[in-house]
């Protein structure tokens, strides 16, 4: 049997954690081995069982397979990145529940939690969160390590770069570009392109931050 790793042992890998006993055969194919957390009190309060390993102490062994559970897009690539390189192999979670049209991809790593729905023509990158609820419409784009938060709206022909984060409630019209590492705050309706590395907020949104303006 292959032994399951949870990067991150925070709210998010909780979740995770029980989705992914959903998806996966952990009768015949699978086993919990445990989390990957610099932070060994991680669980502290909570009834699960389960044993966590710092990162800087774990080594990848043939057999291995890796779950991501972090949902910020610097954090996650700043932690996976390493372990891709070492070899690693991550699984790619999609829930039972949720729906992949005709001709989408998804990329290795990427996690696609309960009720989501991805329709035609969808590309999805490497290590991309889409949780609770999110839709992605049709002939989308989103980049690698992006995150979509809970309840979040891509419609058609969206083209998101790179590290995007967006927060819970969150929607783009559609054929509108993001930069990478642009972050929309919760609840905002994007109506014109985000330039890279800044910060909207509001309906419509509005830039609450960017790099041109910090330097």
């Amino acid at each position: 049997m292959k032994s399951v790793y949870i990067v991150g042992a925070g709210g998010l890998g909780r979740e995770v954690y029980d989705w992914m006993h959903e998806a996966l055969d952990f009768h015949n194919e699978y086993r919990f081995a445990g989390f990957l957390d610099d932070n060994r009190a991680a669980l502290q309060g909570f009834a699960l069982n389960a044993s966590i390993t710092p990162l800087k102490d774990y080594c990848y062994e043939e057999g291995d397979c890796l779950i991501c559970g972090i949902g910020n897009p610097e954090l996650k690539n700043k932690l996976c990145q390493p372990l891709v390189e070492a070899g690693a192999e991550f699984l790619t979670l999609i829930h039972p529940s949720a729906k992949v049209g005709a001709r989408s991809e998804i990329g290795r790593g990427s996690v696609v939690c309960p009720q989501v729905v991805v329709t035609c023509d969808v590309r999805i990158g490497a290590f991309v969160l889409l949780n609770l609820t999110t839709t992605v419409g049709h002939d989308a784009c989103i980049g690698d390590w992006s995150t979509l938060s809970a309840h979040c709206d891509v419609t058609g022909s969206v083209q998101l770069g790179p590290s995007v984060f967006m927060g819970s409630g969150a929607r783009i019209i559609p054929k509108k570009t993001v930069g990478a590492s642009a972050t929309i705050g919760a609840g905002s309706v994007v109506i014109r392109d985000v330039s890279e590395g800044c910060s909207v907020f509001g309906n419509p949104a509005r830039t609450i931050f960017s790099r041109s303006s910090k330097n």
